[in-house]
C-alpha cells in the first residue's frame, strides 16, 4: 500500500481563488477535470499561448510547485469545477501510472519556455531570434571573426550539412579548409557518436539553428549557453553537473534556440527520442529532474519579463534584489541581514540600465540607510525591506495603469 498513488479531487465553486499569485510554498498543482479555470497574471509580460482560460485536462500551479517557489500567476475558477490535487512528492507515481500526463507537462513546458525565450529576446534586446537552419552560416561568420575556430568549425560543418544547396555553402567549405588546422571540433558524425561522450573545453556541442534530436545531461563540469543577437554573443546561463539542456528541440522537432559551448571538459549523457520515451517509462526520477529543471527555468524567465516591463526604474532595483533572494530561496525576514553575491554595477546590469542612470537610481538605493557597500557586495541590515520596497513599488504601478484606463 505504500507505492500506491492516492490523489486527491478537491472542488471550488464559481468565483472561488484556487491560487493566488505571489503566494509563497506551493506544494501542489491541479489538473482540471471539469469546469473552466481562468488564468492572470498581475503583470501580464506576454500574451499567453493558448490564451488563459483553461479547461478539462489542463493543468495549472505546475511551474511553482516543481520549482518550490512563489506561485507566478492567480488562477479562479470560471465555473464550478472539480480537479485532481497533484502534490510535488507524488509526481514520480504520478509518472509511473500515467505516462502521457507527464510528456505532456514536459511537452507544454519546452513550448512554453521557447515562447517566453523569444519574447525575453524581444523585450531585452530588441529583435527577434531566428531558428532556421540557413542561421547556422550567421553564426560560424560570427565565431570567425573571433577568432575562435572550434565553434566557427562546427558551425560551418552543421550549415553544409543541414543546407547543401544552401546560397553560401562554397564559402563555407572554403572557410573550413581555411581554419581546419586551427579547429577542434568533435562528434560531427551524429550517427557514430557514443551515448556517454567527453567535449573539451571551448568545443561546441550543438548550435541554435541546428535541428536537434538529443537532449544533454551532464555528468561533470560545465557548459554556457549563448545566442548570437545583433551580431554580439550573449551568455544566458552557465548549467553544472546534473543539469539537462536541449530538451526544447528534442521534443518539439524544431531547431536548437541557442549555443551550448563547454565551458570547461564536461562530461554528458546524450539521450535520444527513443532512448528518452524508454526513460519517461523505466526512469520517472529522470522526468522528475527534467520537470523541476524546466519549472525552474519558466519561473525565472517570467520574474525577469516581469521585472523588464516594470516602468519605475527605482522599483525594478528594488524588484531585482527581491528576485535574487526568491531565487536563493532566502526567507525575508525582519531583522534578518542579507549580502548579496554581488555589488551595485551587476545590479544595474541585470536589470538593463544605462550606466549614468543605474549609477543615479544606486544612490537612491543607498539612500535607504538599511543598504551599504560591504567589500563591494550590496548588504542589507533588514532582509524584510526589500520585499516591502518591491511590492510598494508594483503597488503604485498598478495604482498608476488603473488610473491611466480610467
Amino acid at each position: 500500500m505504500a507505492n500506491r498513488l492516492q490523489l486527491s479531487i478537491v472542488n471550488f465553486r464559481k468565483n472561488s481563488y484556487i491560487i493566488i499569485e505571489g503566494k509563497q510554498h506551493a506544494t501542489n498543482f491541479y489538473i482540471i477535470r471539469s469546469g473552466k479555470v481562468q488564468i492572470s497574471k498581475e503583470v501580464e509580460v506576454v500574451e499567453e499561448e493558448g490564451g488563459n482560460i483553461l479547461a478539462p485536462g489542463d493543468f495549472f500551479g505546475v511551474v511553482s510547485t516543481m520549482s518550490s517557489h512563489s506561485h507566478i500567476e492567480t488562477a479562479m475558477a470560471l465555473t464550478d469545477v472539480s480537479m485532481i490535487s497533484v502534490y510535488r512528492e507524488q509526481y514520480d507515481q504520478l509518472i509511473e501510472r500515467n505516462t502521457p500526463i507527464a510528456m505532456k507537462i514536459i511537452q507544454a513546458f519546452s513550448r512554453r519556455m521557447r515562447y517566453l525565450d523569444g519574447a525575453m529576446t524581444r523585450l531585452t534586446f530588441k529583435s527577434t531570434a531566428k531558428e532556421d537552419t540557413s542561421h547556422l552560416f550567421k553564426v560560424a561568420e560570427y565565431y570567425a571573426r573571433q577568432s575562435q575556430y572550434n565553434q566557427a568549425y562546427y558551425a560551418y560543418y552543421r550549415y553544409i550539412q543541414y543546407c547543401p544547396q544552401g546560397a553560401q555553402v562554397n564559402i563555407a567549405k572554403e572557410r573550413m579548409a581555411k581554419i581546419h588546422p586551427y579547429a577542434r571540433a568533435v562528434y560531427l558524425d551524429k550517427s557514430k557518436a557514443e551515448f556517454n561522450r567527453v567535449y573539451p573545453k571551448n568545443t561546441m556541442i550543438c548550435s541554435e539553428g541546428e535541428p536537434g534530436d538529443e537532449l544533454f545531461i551532464i555528468q561533470k563540469g560545465s557548459v554556457k549557453i549563448t545566442k548570437i543577437v545583433e551580431d554580439n554573443e550573449v551568455l544566458l546561463a552557465i548549467l553544472k553537473g546534473g543539469d539537462i539542456f536541449g530538451e526544447m528541440a528534442l521534443l518539439e522537432n524544431k531547431p536548437r534556440a541557442a549555443t551550448v559551448i563547454a565551458h570547461e571538459d564536461v562530461h554528458v549523457m546524450a539521450v535520444n527520442r527513443a532512448n528518452f520515451a524508454r526513460m519517461v517509462q523505466s526512469q520517472p526520477q529522470l522526468i522528475t529532474r527534467l520537470t523541476t529543471l524546466l519549472a525552474e527555468r519558466i519561473w525565472m524567465i517570467y520574474r525577469q519579463l516581469s521585472n523588464t516591463v516594470m516602468a519605475n526604474p527605482l522599483g525594478r532595483l528594488y524588484d531585482r534584489l527581491w528576485l535574487e533572494l526568491e531565487k536563493n530561496r532566502v526567507q525575508a525576514v525582519k531583522g534578518t541581514p542579507y549580502t548579496f553575491e554581488f555589488g551595485p554595477k551587476v545590479l544595474i546590469n541585470m536589470v538593463g540600465l544605462p550606466a549614468d542612470q543605474g549609477n543615479a537610481l544606486t544612490r537612491k538605493l543607498f539612500d535607504n540607510k538599511k543598504f551599504k557597500i560591504v567589500d563591494d557586495h550590496i548588504f542589507v541590515s533588514d532582509s524584510e525591506e526589500i520585499k516591502k520596497q518591491a511590492e510598494y513599488h508594483r503597488k503604485m504601478e498598478r495604482i498608476q495603469k488603473a488610473r491611466q484606463r480610467k
